[in-house]
């Protein structure tokens, strides 16, 4: 009887997901009838892992191997384990139904303290109790809908003999608790992720339509694993806007240069690795331009996307995890886009992994490209996807079928834990002083492979090679675990037709990840204004030249020679690392770092504020 109640309440939160679609369907004109089944089957996923959830209780006391489940009393009392936390979750959905036509989003844990000081909330829930008559009215029909068809346990005649029931009994509650947790999760495999807020952009065109996707238990549940982000003031906003805008204006070109544009994030390629298991990069980088102090933006896989490919660096919480993933984004890929590039993103591992194609298709890419579209199995790894060599091959005769110009992005998997290569390569790589320096050297030695197919394609003279890393990992050495070590990853922009004068400029100032975007931009001439936490690091200097990043719990802002960290209030440590790379000496007692501390504490009003209040795009 578990299992009908259960599949009652997926039933009634698909019928809420219409009903709120229907009342307010001119908040989506762009959403075709084709379209909302995507919506409303992609929502079945968010319901599963929230009803499993709020029934777990039940579940359990449904399916415990003890006879004492056949007594009345018993079964009373889980039945109101049932009713009661699925009740309070068709009425919260409701509520949320007329809430989300004012905030635009669903309800997340935050609301809660936006509202604790609120008096008269109490009132404002009666009067719409009855403006919204139709929503109160849908709400009690559902409920009397869960209570009357709500099936109670069947008498089943005489129980079964104990040397079956238990074992039997036993199996069905392991093999349930096993499901339970695969469905909360979002999915099966080690490469899946519990399934988050952001997860939702996989089903949508825009963010809003996530909306419909969601339902608000599961929005509450998983925004109380994030932080939100402090209404911060440190400046008056037009001082801060001086201080720091991520506002870029339009600069007069002559004219687009129509160049494609390739990026690579590869997996943990810390810069230490460089120089030593890294031989077709180390070449490549002396063709291109790099430069000495390079840094990640974050320390996850799940950081990297938003910093290269939209300038929003992690700061606080990953962007994805936020309250915050439906703010409207930009990305490279959307600003060529808009002017004719065909744009692709590319991962090897099962496509949803990591949150990667929910938010390459959030922030404008035209298609992406996972394992799915490789469609052949038998070169996965395992673990996590696809081998570099043959997913870079992939990656390249795709572009090989695209329209000139395309931007691409691929992020490579194989320099990942549990740090395996092909057997065909067992013994070939350096093996070096742990697991993934051997992986390092396979994936360098797939991008040379790549490379080389590239070389003899007519689209490769045409074409800005962007190389980064997601973020490092596996650090051995003293320098390169520091709170700036853990940060270094190489930035590598190649061009075959790059001028000499443009490649060997000496750049005196550290660039980061978010710097790719709008240095891409400018160098490809882009003439529109455009929003970015970064700078343009090849054709311009950059006009303030640090670099911010995030080190749980106290922000980072590097010069070419200083670093300071700074816990939000109160600057706590800073390190001249040109002299003292293993930052052992202190010196904030001794140095002026007026500037630095004061661009940093703009950036994060900025970033803070622009992202509470949806203005992380142009023309927000």
């Amino acid at each position: 009887m578990a299992a009908c109640n259960f599949t009652l309440m997926m039933v009634i939160f698909s019928l809420s997901r219409v009903f709120y679609y229907l009342i307010t369907k001119d908040s989506y004109p762009d959403v075709t009838p084709s379209h909302l089944w995507e919506l409303l089957a992609g929502g079945i996923r968010f319901d599963l892992t929230a009803l499993l959830y709020l029934n777990s209780v039940y579940l359990l006391l449904e399916l415990v191997p003890f006879r004492f489940r056949q007594h009345k009393r018993y079964e009373q009392a889980a039945q109101w384990f049932y009713l009661i936390p699925n009740g309070l979750a068709i009425v919260v959905n409701c509520i949320d139904m007329v809430y989300m036509q004012f905030t635009g989003r669903r309800t997340t844990v935050t609301f809660f303290s936006e509202f604790q000081h609120d008096s008269n909330i109490v009132h404002i829930f009666f009067t719409s109790v009855v403006q919204y008559w139709y929503v109160t009215l849908f709400a009690l029909v559902m409920l009397t809908i869960m209570v009357l068809l709500s099936r109670k346990k069947v008498d089943t005649g005489s129980p079964r003999h104990s040397i079956i029931y238990y074992p039997t009994e036993t199996a069905i509650l392991l093999i349930s608790i096993y499901f339970v947790v695969i469905g909360i999760r979002g999915g099966f495999g080690v490469y899946t992720r519990p399934i988050t807020l952001s997860n939702a952009l996989a089903y949508t065109n825009h963010p809003n339509e996530t909306n419909i996707v969601l339902n608000t238990p599961f929005a509450i549940m998983r925004s109380t694993e994030g932080k939100s982000f402090p209404d911060l003031h440190y400046f008056e906003e037009t001082q801060a806007e001086q201080i720091m805008s991520p506002v870029h204006k339009a600069e007069p070109t002559t004219s687009l240069i129509r160049k494609n544009v390739v990026i690579f994030i590869l997996e943990s390629f810390s810069k230490e690795y460089l120089g030593h298991y890294t031989p077709f990069l180390d070449s490549l980088a002396s063709q291109a331009l790099t430069f000495d102090l390079s840094f990640a933006n974050g320390r996850k896989s799940i950081d990297a996307m938003p910093s290269i490919l939209s300038s929003i660096p992690m700061l606080i919480t990953p962007y994805i995890l936020t309250p915050y993933y439906t703010n409207d984004v930009a990305s490279i890929a959307s600003y060529l886009g808009a002017k004719g590039w065909q744009t692709g993103f590319f991962h090897g591992a099962p496509n949803g992994s990591m949150g990667f194609q929910a938010y390459a298709r959030s922030c404008g890419f035209d298609a992406y490209y996972g394992k799915d579209e490789y469609n052949n199995d038998a070169d996965f790894d395992g673990y996590w996807a696809i081998w570099d060599e043959e997913f870079l091959q992939f990656f390249g005769k795709t572009m090989s079928s695209m329209q000139e110009p395309f931007m691409t992005a691929v992020f490579t998997a194989s320099s990942h834990h549990p740090f395996q290569v092909p057997k065909r390569y067992e013994g070939v790589f350096p093996e070096g002083t742990h697991p993934i320096h051997k992986c390092i050297g396979y994936s360098d030695y797939a991008l040379r492979q790549f490379f080389n197919y590239a070389k003899r394609q007519p689209w490769y003279e045409n074409t800005l090679f962007v190389l980064t890393a997601d973020h490092t990992n596996a650090l051995t050495t003293p320098e390169y675990s520091t709170d700036k070590g853990r940060y270094e990853v190489p930035i590598i922009f190649f061009d075959p037709k790059m001028e000499e004068s443009l490649r060997t400029k000496k750049r005196p100032y550290p660039v980061a990840q978010v710097d790719i975007m709008p240095s891409i931009l400018a160098y490809l001439g882009y003439d529109e204004p455009f929003f970015a936490f970064g700078e343009d690091a090849i054709i311009h200097d950059k006009q303030e030249p640090y670099v911010i990043n995030y080190n749980n719990p106290v922000y980072q802002i590097f010069s070419d020679s200083i670093l300071v960290q700074f816990d939000g209030q109160n600057v706590t440590a800073v390190y001249n690392f040109a002299e003292d790379n293993l930052l052992h000496h202190n010196i904030k007692d001794s140095i002026d770092i007026t500037n630095m501390v004061q661009y940093l504490k703009a950036t994060i009003q900025q970033y803070t504020t622009r992202m509470r209040e949806n203005r992380v795009a142009i023309n927000k």
